[in-house]
C-alpha cells in the first residue's frame, strides 16, 4: 500500500511571503528527497507560485473547470458528461512536469451558479492526482477555507505564515479557528517571516500556536525578485531558506 501523502498547505495575510516560503519548501524537498514525486498546488488566482518557481503556465484547473461548464450552458449535455469522465486527464494534461517536482495552477476562485456537482468533482480529482505524489506543496489565498472548498478536505501539514503586523497575527489566528472546524490536519505551526528585529518576536502574542522559525528580511531574495530570478537557484544559506528549513525540520517533514 502505498504511503499516505505529505500535503504541506499555507495560509495568512496576503503580503507576508507565502508564495516565497512556498517555493523554498519545493527547492528543500527536491534537494533532499531526489527519489520523491513532488507536486506544487498555486492555489492563488494570481499564480505567483508559478513564477517564484521558473515555471511557465499554459492551463489552469479552472480552464478546465470553465470548458465544463460552457458545455452545460451550451445544453451539451453529452459533451459536459464525457468531458466529466475525461477530467482527471484533462488535469494530468495541465501538469508542468519539470526538474524534480511537478506543478499545477488551480485559477481563478469558483464562479457563482449552481455547478457545485461539477466543482465538487473536480475537487474530487485533484484529490486523486495528489495521491499520485509522495509531497504536496499548495500555495493558498488568505484563509484556510479554499483549501477545504476548493483544493484539499484535509491536509497533514497547516502552515501559518505571518509578518510582525497585528492583522497579519490576526488572520492566522482566525485561520487557526477555521481550520480547526472544517479541516483535518496533524500538524500546524507559524512561520513569522520579514521580521526586521527578533527583539519584536517578545511582543507577538500567539496564543497557542507554536513558532516554527523566524525569516529576517532576506537581501538575497529582494535582489532575486528585482532581476526576476526563481527561488529554485535561491542560496542555500539565503536567510529565507535556512529559516524555511528549520520550520521543515520542526514539523519532521525533513531530518
Amino acid at each position: 500500500m502505498k504511503k499516505e501523502a505529505v500535503i504541506i498547505a499555507l495560509s495568512g495575510k496576503g503580503g507576508v511571503g507565502k508564495t516565497s516560503v512556498s517555493a523554498a519548501i519545493v527547492k528543500l524537498l527536491v534537494q533532499a528527497y531526489p527519489d520523491k514525486k513532488i507536486l506544487a498546488i498555486d492555489a492563488d488566482p494570481a499564480v505567483g507560485l508559478s513564477t517564484a518557481l521558473g515555471i511557465e503556465v499554459s492551463k489552469t484547473i479552472d480552464d478546465i473547470r470553465k470548458e465544463i461548464v460552457k458545455n452545460v450552458e451550451d445544453g451539451q449535455t453529452k459533451a459536459a458528461i464525457e468531458l466529466l469522465g475525461d477530467a482527471r486527464y484533462l488535469i494530468f494534461d495541465a501538469l508542468v512536469e519539470t526538474d524534480g517536482f511537478a506543478f499545477i495552477a488551480v485559477g481563478r476562485p469558483e464562479s457563482a451558479g449552481c455547478y457545485c456537482k461539477i466543482n465538487a468533482y473536480l475537487k474530487e480529482v485533484i484529490s486523486i492526482l495528489s495521491n499520485e505524489f509522495d509531497y504536496v506543496v499548495i500555495d493558498g489565498e488568505a484563509g484556510v477555507e479554499q483549501i477545504n472548498r476548493r483544493v484539499m478536505e484535509k491536509v497533514s501539514h497547516l502552515l501559518l505564515v505571518s509578518d510582525a503586523s497585528r492583522k497579519g497575527i490576526q488572520v492566522i489566528s482566525t485561520i487557526k479557528q477555521v481550520a480547526d472546524e472544517l479541516v483535518m490536519y496533524k500538524k500546524t505551526g507559524v512561520i513569522l517571516n520579514r521580521i526586521p528585529d527578533k527583539s519584536l518576536i517578545e511582543h507577538i502574542q500567539l496564543q497557542n500556536l507554536p513558532i516554527l522559525s523566524v525569516i529576517p528580511s532576506d537581501t538575497h531574495l529582494l535582489i532575486y525578485d528585482i532581476e526576476g530570478r526563481n527561488i529554485m537557484t535561491l542560496p542555500d544559506d539565503s536567510s529565507l531558506v535556512l529559516g524555511v528549513k528549520e520550520a521543515l525540520v520542526e514539523m519532521g517533514i525533513l531530518s
